[in-house]
């Protein structure tokens, strides 16, 4: 082959390793979005509670057996 079509190989290769990151990249925003509007509901569900997420979540088992 010749230096020229190598160079374009190249090119190419590096041009579709940039579009494939930023291709990821574009569907983790959402993602990343969902998981921060679940964090902050947690966040406000113990300030609103007062007790630690864990705990409101936790059910117990005489709880579980009086329902």
């Amino acid at each position: 082959m010749t230096t020229n079509s190598d160079t374009v190989k190249n090119t190419l290769d590096i041009v579709s390793v940039f579009a494939t990151v930023g291709s990821f990249l574009e569907m983790f925003t959402p993602v990343f979005g969902l998981i921060g509007a679940v964090w902050t509901v947690m966040r406000i569900a113990e300030m609103i509670a007062g007790k630690p997420f864990s705990e409101l979540i936790r059910r117990k088992k005489d709880d579980a057996v009086n329902e």
